[in-house]
């Protein structure tokens, strides 16, 4: 059965930033799976309307349309069970709720106070009104404002990845020996971030930064040949 992936896209189709995007790409390369990527931008509901949602990542798997990143990881692990586990195991899935909402709780939100204008900057014309109004209602003032500072904001930010820090000191992945849904859920957010972003988060001395590389290099380095910037 053939897969299709509708992934958020920027004003050049193949700059592709979303982090829960990014996590279903690589499951599906954990998996082994080939899809069918397709560019969608925020305002083109239309094209994912089957789901009675608006938002990606979508697949279409042999007809079945799955939305929501948690939802999908699950689909493809329980539909194809002969191929690498994406979890481990049961304790691993529930794990992996853990880092989801560690990811989307903490990781996320410091994230996107240093890398939010330059979302904006990235994206496609029709976007660009949709992005501002919704974001600047959602956080209260201008993108511009809320992006400002960031240098003096980042230190506490990599203090926060402390708790990363300390599991990848001991682990090469927080998978264990290899990498596991969980490890493609935080990858996510720092690919979401070098997709759009010449911001500079890591130090080359960070043990983050290492584990970033090594995520980097995975199937056949697979997001380090994504565009993006090698910050």
């Amino acid at each position: 059965m053939s897969i299709t992936l509708y992934e958020l896209a920027g004003a050049e189709p193949d700059r592709r930033f979303s982090p829960y995007c990014w996590r279903i790409r690589m499951a599906l390369s954990h998996k082994g799976l080939d899809a069918e990527r397709i560019p969608w931008r925020l305002t083109e509901k239309d094209k994912i309307a089957a789901t009675g949602q608006g938002r990606v990542p979508v697949i279409v798997d042999g007809g079945k349309w799955v939305n929501d990143s948690w939802t999908i990881a699950q689909h493809l692990e329980d539909t194809y069970a002969d191929r690498p586990s994406l979890f481990g195991g049961f304790g691993g899935r529930a794990t992996s709720r853990f880092i989801q909402s560690w990811t989307d709780g903490f990781l996320h939100p410091g994230l996107i106070r240093l890398v939010l204008l330059d979302i904006f900057k990235h994206l496609d014309d029709r976007d660009r009104d949709y992005f501002r109004k919704s974001r600047e209602e959602r956080f209260g003032t201008t993108l511009e404002n809320f992006q400002s500072g960031r240098e003096e904001r980042l230190p506490a930010f990599r203090q926060s990845l402390q708790p990363l820090r300390t599991t990848l000191e001991a682990e090469p992945f927080l998978g264990g020996d290899r990498p596991l849904y969980g490890d493609y859920i935080v990858f996510g957010a720092f690919m979401w971030a070098r997709s759009i972003s010449d911001f500079k988060l890591l130090e080359p001395n960070d043990t983050v930064y290492a584990w970033r590389e090594r995520m980097l290099d995975l199937f056949g380095g697979l997001a380090r040949q994504a565009k993006g910037y090698a910050v």
